[in-house]
C-alpha cells in the first residue's frame, strides 16, 4: 500500500512544484505553462475529438508495429538461444545494424515505401525486432542448466520441450524486451507522424509547434505519455497472470 502512495505522490509532487515554480515566475511561463493550463488545453483537446483520433492512428501504426517487428524478433531470439550455428550467423548482423539510430534512417524507408503507412510501420517494426530478438536470446540463455538436464534425461518430446522449459524459462525476458519495446515503438511512431501525415499525435505534436501552441504541444506530449503508460500497464497485467510466481516475488 506505502509503495503505491509513493507511485502516486512522486509525479503529484513534481506537478506541484512546477506550479509553484511557474506561479512565482522561476520558470518562464510562455515556455512551461502551468500544469492546471496545460490541463485544460488537456480537456479541450479531448472533447474537440482531434485527441481519439490522434491518438488511434499512433496507436493502431505501433501496434502494427509491434507485431510485424515483434514475432520475428521473438522468433529469432529464441533460435539464437537455443542453437550457436544460429546465434554465430545472425550475431553479427544485429551487432553492427542495432547501434544505428532507427530515426535517421526514417528517410530510407520514406524512398523505400513512399509516405504511406507502411514506411510508418517499417519503422517501428526494425526497432521492435532488434529488442526483442536480444531479450529473448539473453532470456534463453539464462534457463537454469538443471532444468535442461532434467529434461534430456527424461527425453522429453521437443515440443513439450519448448512449451514446458524453453519458452516458460525464456518468458521474463520477452516480456521486459516487449516493455522496452513498447518504449521505442512509441518513439517511432511518433517521430514518423512528425512529417508527411496529417493525423497522428506526432502530427499534433509538429503542428503545435508550427502553430507556436505551447499548451496544446505540452497536451500532445501528455497524451502520448499516457498512451505508453497504458500499454505498459497492460503488458505488466499480463505478465502476472502468464507468470504468477512474479507477482510473489514482486509483492
Amino acid at each position: 500500500m506505502r509503495v503505491r502512495w509513493l507511485n502516486i505522490a512522486a509525479p503529484f509532487s513534481l506537478l506541484v512544484l512546477w506550479q509553484v515554480a511557474v506561479s512565482t515566475r522561476l520558470l518562464n511561463p510562455g515556455l512551461f505553462p502551468p500544469p492546471t493550463a496545460i490541463a485544460a488545453n488537456f480537456v479541450a483537446y479531448a472533447a474537440s475529438g482531434e485527441l481519439a483520433t490522434n491518438a488511434l492512428w499512433t496507436l493502431s501504426r505501433l501496434m502494427v508495429g509491434l507485431v510485424i517487428g515483434g514475432i520475428p524478433g521473438t522468433i529469432i531470439g529464441l533460435l539464437m538461444g537455443m542453437n550457436r550455428y544460429v546465434r554465430a550467423y545472425f550475431q553479427p548482423v544485429i551487432a553492427l545494424l542495432y547501434p544505428i539510430p532507427k530515426i535517421a534512417i526514417l528517410p530510407l524507408f520514406y524512398f523505400i515505401f513512399g509516405t504511406g503507412e507502411a514506411a510508418k510501420w517499417a519503422a517501428v517494426a526494425v526497432g521492435v525486432f532488434f529488442l526483442m530478438a536480444i531479450n529473448t536470446e539473453a532470456g534463453v540463455r539464462q534457463i537454469e542448466t538443471i532444468y535442461l538436464d532434467v529434461a534430456r534425461a527424461y527425453r522429453i518430446r521437443p515440443v513439450s520441450f519448448f512449451f514446458r522449459v524453453l519458452l516458460p524459462g525464456a518468458l521474463p525476458n520477452i516480456y521486459a524486451g516487449l516493455k522496452l519495446s513498447i518504449g521505442i515503438a512509441i518513439v517511432l511512431a511518433v517521430a514518423a507522424e512528425y512529417q508527411l501525415t496529417r493525423v497522428g499525435l506526432g502530427f499534433a505534436i509538429f503542428n503545435a509547434q508550427q502553430l507556436l501552441d505551447v499548451e496544446r504541444l505540452y497536451a500532445a506530449l501528455v497524451a502520448v505519455s499516457l498512451l505508453g503508460f497504458a500499454l505498459a500497464a497492460i503488458v505488466d497485467a499480463v505478465e502476472m497472470i502468464a507468470l504468477p510466481w512474479r507477482r510473489h516475488r514482486r509483492a
